[in-house]
């Protein structure tokens, strides 16, 4: 084990904000917004219409694909419409509207305990599927696809992250101190469909008190061991961690399951376990709400479709005296900067950051011309060189930017533009390049058929 990646860097963590903020349920009274697209894949399909009644724990919109997921409803009350709905993209997408009732009556069918290890394989799988879990660190890919790779059996290691990397997030911290026995036996349940595997906790090692709370609820799993990492951005991310762990690099066209290494957050572990013992749906999960603007920061086990601004107001809102200059639906690294608050928290949504500065704002003051410093190139985790895909990129050189410097190999990590001294906009430039890349190859293949 290496118990690092290439590359990285060290951005100022502000993880004290909320560190040792317990969970709060967080139970909102305002209507709740249900994107039919929380997840990678093809958008979910409803099965319920303007004016049914619904619970908790209901089906509001099934998968319409094998990459896809059930999206269920975390309220009760009645549903006041299907429609368009602002999205934290700032665009607007299919969701279903419910009028909360406040009163969160749990439907018929999950919470009785189930005895587990009488589940086979095919049905532990299916019980995530049923449950709509999906990838909770912020991809949100479909997790009944991960565990259903071709090999199970080349699969050599089953990586629980809990490194947590972005600043300012801290509830899978929280989460792993206050459910370590429930991430142990989920990530037990998962390990049976992989019987060459072992399991691997991965958790930074400036989180000590959930490295022991996980240690301690693997005392007799002999698979299954909490791998302390060095604390460095991003060693969350998928291909940073089975660097870091399996020492293994592999490009982006391969999955991590072609070279025997699955990944899963410790949140969406949690969820499964959930499934499994309690057939409970995915309706909620944790999320940090933190920042220099933010009043009281803390750790919330929130619902699904609960708007940001009502989380927001009802934890007591922005400090008095201070202006919140930026918000972001995550952290400053790699979450998404929102334009309005009034958008649904969904499922792979782990953070809410609000600042009283805005760094990209500062930075546009002083950009200069790349000083052909190197320092891109030196941080980059993947090993590529950022200063000559910028170059490729303004140029629109995209045959260059992708088959000669790998371009789609970027991570989008936002090492690169963190480092830079001359605050050149690396990791927008590349978010522009892929887009515009992908679209060409859309274009390419519609005229083709």
């Amino acid at each position: 084990m290496k118990k690092t990646f290439r590359g990285g860097v060290h951005p100022e963590g502000h993880k004290e904000l909320s560190r040792d903020c317990a969970l709060k349920a967080f139970d909102p009274k305002g209507e709740m917004v249900f994107p039919l697209s929380m997840h990678i894949g093809k958008p979910a399909k409803p099965v319920v219409q303007k004016g049914d009644e619904v619970k908790v724990g209901q089906m509001l919109a099934e998968a319409d694909g094998f990459v896809s997921a059930h999206v269920f409803s975390s309220c009760s009350g009645k549903v006041k419409a299907v429609e368009d709905r602002r999205v934290l993209t700032g665009q607007q997408a299919p969701c279903i509207v419910i009028e909360n009732d406040s009163s969160f009556t749990p439907a018929d069918g999950f919470g009785d305990e189930r005895d587990v290890d009488a589940l086979s394989g095919a049905d532990i799988v299916k019980a995530v599927k049923d449950a709509g879990i999906v990838g909770l660190g912020g991809a949100g890919f479909p997790t009944h696809v991960k565990l259903s790779p071709k090999a199970p059996e080349s699969i050599k290691y089953v990586i629980a992250n809990g490194a947590e990397c972005e600043p300012y997030l801290s509830c899978n911290d929280q989460l792993m101190r206050t459910k370590a026995g429930e991430i142990v036996s989920g990530l037990k349940q998962m390990l049976r469909l992989f019987p060459n595997a072992v399991g691997v906790i991965a958790i930074e090692k400036n989180k000590p008190e959930a490295i022991l709370a996980m240690q301690a609820a693997c005392e007799g799993a002999e698979k299954i061991q909490v791998w302390p990492l060095n604390t460095k951005y991003p060693q969350g991310g998928e291909r940073s961690l089975i660097q870091a762990i399996a020492g293994v690099d592999f490009p982006a066209s391969k999955l991590p399951a072609d070279f025997g290494c699955l990944v899963e957050n410790v949140g969406t572990i949690y969820a499964i376990w959930r499934a499994l013992r309690y057939g409970e749906p995915l309706f909620t999960h944790t999320l940090t709400l933190t920042g220099d603007a933010v009043k009281n920061p803390g750790n919330y086990i929130v619902r699904d479709g609960t708007l940001f601004s009502e989380l927001l107001e009802q934890s007591g809102g922005i400090k008095e005296g201070v202006t919140l200059k930026k918000a972001f639906c995550g952290g400053p690294m790699m979450g998404i900067a929102l334009s309005s608050l009034n958008v649904p928290i969904q499922k792979q949504n782990n953070g809410l950051t609000l600042l009283t500065f805005d760094e990209v704002e500062e930075a546009e003051k002083i950009t200069t011309p790349c000083l052909r410093c190197g320092r891109c190139t030196t941080v980059c985790p993947q090993g590529l060189m950022p200063e000559m895909l910028a170059e490729a990129a303004e140029s629109k050189n995209y045959k260059r930017y992708e088959k000669k410097l790998y371009g789609l190999e970027c991570i989008q990590c936002g090492s690169c533009a963190y480092i830079c001294p001359a605050k050149r906009p690396l990791t927008q430039i590349f978010k522009h390049a892929k887009a515009e890349i992908l679209a060409l190859k859309r274009a390419e293949a519609g005229g083709k058929k």
